[in-house]
């Protein structure tokens, strides 16, 4: 491993302890303000030479807590929403088992202000530094400190995408050079760039070859990296078990299964809840103009498909004229609309593929245009998520005319419900070909975490305002 790398991995833990050494200090200087002691008043006093040195003990095994939830490990490739997850983790561990030693031990000091606040501070500064750190370290790869000097080996698809990727700098790599395969010839090559790693992106070579440059690698020291099959693409999330004493391993499609959908479910009733509230001012002012740009019905349901296949109806604020508007809620006048959409589509559809995007759209409305421009059209969509067929975050669910179009791969994304928002709106949105919305969207349900629906769910006002294309 580079010193570059070995540096930041040995300074996390010193920092991490400073950080809840701090916290706890903050804590106990928060309890001894005039605003917290006239809410709660002292009746037992901790000195600080005896609080001091509990806190240099407690914050000792918060970073044992650390250590067990695999934060000091030394995978640079790591990912920064999995180490916050397991800073949130370990952090409620470490409250749990302080909480209950104060209540088993019955401590006649006032301490459970101490022990909340700093546990709530803890997180905030752990959380805090562990992201200062990264863009720090962000910031240094982009100035040239710290790349690792990769050659990648492989003339496919898969080795011009990963030499695109990593000419983002901020990833920390720089690429030496392609070399179509390892072969006679290539060893000496290899050398006279002396790498520090070694990427085999050829899917389609021999095992002698894929050997030959294993040994290479491990001769010289040189960190070797090997691009997944297809066994191995597919298989993200695994579950093991046993038929008749014979290990068994399961390919799970998502995470999204038992606790996992129950935790997501939970987080999309309280969600939905929340956002009805503070948008029903909104819904009321764009009901009341829509009503009064062309009438009733303010509400248009398009049938759309979900989990599994499964059809169902999404909201939406109406955005067309009424002679313009498809399904069954419209009557015998959904033909001829049906009709002009087909006509739209091939003369002005801005996407390939079965999903179809009508630019310039004459068939809107002029408020219509407003409400697609900021999103406020798929607002009712909270509904949906209440009553249950979409979840806040998810992949965008297709009409079943698009979905009969799909391709095998493209059915993955109905492993789950589909969502309001998701990578792929916070990433590009309507920019984005349906190749790549289908590859965000399925990283997206073998990787799920509530944290990761949190940050896409912060990112897509964002997303919004920056006008990146319409959804």
């Amino acid at each position: 491993m580079k010193r570059f790398e070995l540096t930041f991995a040995f300074l996390q833990l010193p920092l991490d302890y400073l950080a809840l050494v701090t916290a706890g200090i903050s804590a106990y200087a928060l309890r001894y303000t005039d605003w917290i002691t006239s809410i709660r008043p002292i009746l037992f006093n901790l000195p600080w030479d005896k609080f001091w040195p509990i806190l240099l003990i407690v914050s000792s095994g918060w970073i044992i807590l650390f250590a067990f939830n695999g934060l000091y490990h030394t995978n640079p490739n790591r990912k920064l929403i999995n180490d916050l997850s397991r800073v949130l983790f370990a952090c409620a561990t470490g409250f749990a088992g302080i909480a209950l030693y104060v209540f088993f031990s019955l401590q006649k000091f006032d301490s459970r202000f101490l022990v909340l606040a700093g546990w709530i501070l803890a997180t905030l500064y752990v959380c805090a530094e562990r992201i200062l750190i990264k863009i720090l370290k962000i910031w240094l790869h982009r100035m040239g400190w710290g790349l690792r000097r990769t050659i990648i080996i492989g003339n496919d698809i898969i080795a011009q995408k990963i030499n695109e990727a990593l000419q983002n700098k901020s990833l920390g790599y720089v690429v030496l050079t392609i070399i179509p395969k390892f072969e006679n010839g290539t060893e000496a090559k290899i050398m006279k760039l002396n790498p520090e790693e070694i990427i085999f992106a050829d899917p389609k070579a021999d095992e002698d070859s894929a050997l030959a440059a294993i040994d290479f690698a491990n001769a010289r020291h040189i960190t070797f990296k090997y691009s997944a099959d297809l066994f191995a693409t597919i298989s993200s999330n695994m579950a093991m078990s046993t038929i008749a004493d014979v290990p068994m391993i399961e390919l799970c499609r998502t995470r999204l299964t038992g606790w996992g959908s129950i935790w997501k479910r939970g987080f999309d009733l309280t969600g939905s809840i929340i956002l009805i509230i503070l948008f029903s001012p909104i819904f009321i002012i764009i009901s009341l103009i829509i009503l009064m740009e062309t009438g009733r019905p303010l509400i248009y349901k398009n049938e759309r498909v979900g989990r599994v296949g499964k059809k169902f109806f999404t909201y939406k604020f109406r955005s067309l004229y009424q002679k313009y508007c498809t399904g069954a809620q419209f009557g015998q006048s959904g033909e001829e609309a049906l009709k002009t959409e087909a006509e739209l589509i091939k003369t002005q559809s801005s996407k390939d593929g079965p999903v179809y995007k009508i630019k310039d759209d004459p068939r809107v409305t002029p408020f219509g245009k407003f409400i697609r421009r900021w999103s406020l059209d798929e607002t009712p969509q909270f509904f949906n998520v209440l009553k249950g067929n979409m979840s806040l975050v998810g992949p965008r669910p297709h009409q079943p005319r698009e979905v009969e179009k799909y391709q095998k791969h493209h059915k993955n994304v109905l492993a789950i419900k589909p969502g309001i928002t998701g990578l792929p709106q916070i990433s590009g949105r309507s920019n984005l070909n349906f190749e790549d919305e289908v590859k965000l969207d399925t990283f997206y349900i073998e990787h799920w975490s509530l944290i990761t629906d949190l940050i896409i769910l912060a990112k897509t006002p964002f997303a919004v305002f920056l006008k990146k294309g319409a959804w």
